[in-house]
């Protein structure tokens, strides 16, 4: 708190400003010199402060993140901007006014829903991260949409809000949390508060068991770049027991239809490898059916087809061979294909892909993909490279 007090000082802005680009090879120099003109407690919190907002970037982009404020958690747990903004953007399709942001952290979900044109209670049991969440809301002007209230969630009254967003803590002293009633608050808590709210959004892990999500939500799994962020269940959005996934950017949106497992079929010439976010919903069959296949094997999460039919929702790749498992066939083969970027990949396969990489030592001008997997029960490798467009 007192890092805090000390960086929200005239002196301790312009000092945030003087380190924003330190190199923190060159930290112990910078903070040597500028103790000779400020506090060392000062010079210490604005390189701490600068150091986990040159981290933030990544998350919260450079503009916002160089003037925000940041505790070690908040930018850990903290949502992907992009994420954040999706999510108000439909909160705000749905004609919600005002949210009851509740385990707001250092205020990144607040901050997307004041964007939005959302009124915004933002709470927070921890001193220090409702004080950040604070400053940032002050720090992005948006401080008349915002208001932060350091609190304990389960005493706070949300019954004059459009919505209720949460975001459980699921990290503790030995880090990530997989248990549900182990998040704090527990789920079976924020499910109870949605229920009792018009509309509501719980933040959750993507690997949650889907026997766990309650019949009343609809379940999102949300990918950005690529990479599966999140799940969100929603109450009073869309039909309970719907499941969806989304990839961002766009968004593009894949809605579950109840389809039965796709039938495993031999390889063919297009293996598809569905967005994480598609296979975290359960949704891969709705991908074999849009792409005309079926899987290589019943439990892995590969598509393959005759023909190419690109998909947002799956990366496509021509295969050119087909080979059981064996490292000297594959370093024979990459070495007659001079093939020296090789990018691995695998489902359903114990080989390490750097490991795989020492062993067939690539070199050449050429590139490919091989698959690690498994087809019809046994370990094979599969090498192509991504499908172009017809």
């Amino acid at each position: 708190m007192n890092d805090l007090a000390l960086l929200l000082t005239p002196e301790g802005r312009a000092l945030l400003d003087e380190v924003r680009d330190t190199d923190p090879a060159q930290e112990l120099a910078v903070a040597t010199r500028l103790r000779r003109e400020h506090p060392a407690e000062l010079v210490s919190a604005a390189l701490g402060q600068a150091r986990l907002r040159q981290r933030a970037v990544a998350k919260f982009g450079a503009e916002d993140a160089r003037r925000m404020y940041f505790t070690p958690n908040g930018v850990e747990q903290s949502t992907r901007a992009s994420v954040a903004a999706y999510r108000a953007g439909r909160m705000r399709e749905l004609g919600v006014t005002s949210v009851a942001d509740l385990c707001c952290g250092i205020g990144g979900d607040a901050i997307a829903l004041a964007r939005a044109g959302i009124r915004v209670l933002a709470v927070d049991r921890d001193p220090l991260t409702a004080a950040a969440a604070r400053a940032n809301a002050e720090a992005l002007g948006l401080a008349g949409l915002i208001e932060v209230r350091e609190a304990d969630v389960t005493e706070v009254d949300t019954a004059g809000y459009d919505a209720v967003f949460v975001d459980p803590a699921r990290r503790g002293g030995r880090g990530r949390i997989f248990d549900p009633e182990a998040y704090s608050p527990p789920l079976s808590w924020a499910v109870a508060t949605a229920l009792g709210a018009p509309r509501a959004a719980l933040k959750i892990a993507p690997g949650i068991p889907h026997e766990a999500i309650p019949a009343e939500a609809e379940a999102e799994w949300i990918s950005d770049g690529g990479d599966v962020k999140e799940a969100v269940l929603w109450f009073g959005a869309g039909e309970p027991g719907n499941v969806r996934a989304t990839l961002l950017p766009g968004p593009r949106t894949l809605l579950g239809r109840g389809l039965p497992d796709p039938r495993v079929r031999p390889v063919g010439r297009y293996l598809y490898e569905p967005d994480g976010a598609v296979i975290r919903a359960h949704l891969v069959a709705e991908v074999a059916e849009e792409v005309g296949g079926g899987l290589v094997d019943e439990t892995i999460a590969y598509v393959t087809a005759d023909e190419l039919r690109p998909t947002p929702y799956a990366s496509a790749y021509e295969i050119t061979d087909r080979l059981p498992f064996n490292v000297k066939k594959l370093k024979a083969l990459l070495r007659e294909r001079e093939v020296g970027t090789l990018t691995v990949k695998k489902r359903g396969s114990a080989v390490e892909p750097e490991e795989l990489r020492r062993k067939v030592k690539p070199q050449g001008p050429n590139a490919a993909t091989v698959f690690l997997t498994r087809v019809a029960g046994a370990p094979t490798m599969l090498i192509g490279a991504p499908a172009q467009p017809l």
